[in-house]
């Protein structure tokens, strides 16, 4: 049995791939507080609870709508993440494990989860999707095997 475990790198984007970051940041966060807001409301106006599923179908439609045209210009892969670790705090809330999922701000951690579809690692070197060339790394140990996901985050420091 395989154990999973998370490795911690500092990496310096360059102006392409900063730009490209802060821009996902941003469509994961308004893709999280627009499917929170639609759960919400679907819960306390209709009594219905939202699945994946219907949630994903959200996202389609939020995507083909012109005002939000902004969220195509980023990989599909963090926003799918995005409504997958959603459906987790859920799961936790429904569970009585958590408190009920709150809404995302600018002001604190930004995050954004990319599978194993949306990067290569390839020679020692992880190019995200959507980028031309592979991240700058610092790498202070060697990574055991390749990963599986790599989360991508910025916080206030």
């Amino acid at each position: 049995m395989t154990t999973e475990r998370a490795y911690r790198y500092r990496f310096y984007p360059t102006p392409e791939q900063a730009t490209l970051l802060a821009r996902t940041f941003g469509c994961v966060r308004f893709v999280w507080n627009a499917v929170l807001r639609y759960r919400t409301d679907a819960f306390y106006q209709r009594q219905e609870k939202i699945g994946y599923h219907d949630a994903s179908a959200f996202l389609t439609q939020l995507k083909k709508q012109p005002d939000t045209a902004f969220l195509t210009e980023v990989s599909s892969v963090p926003l799918q993440q995005c409504l997958r670790h959603q459906q987790t705090a859920f799961k936790h809330f429904f569970a009585k494990r958590a408190r009920y999922p709150h809404f995302k701000s600018k002001k604190h951690r930004q995050s954004a989860t990319f599978a194993s579809s949306a990067f290569s690692y390839r020679n020692g070197q992880i190019t995200l999707a959507k980028c031309r060339e592979p991240l700058n790394i610092r790498w202070s140990r060697d990574l055991p095997s390749a990963p599986s996901t790599v989360t991508v985050s910025k916080d206030r420091a």
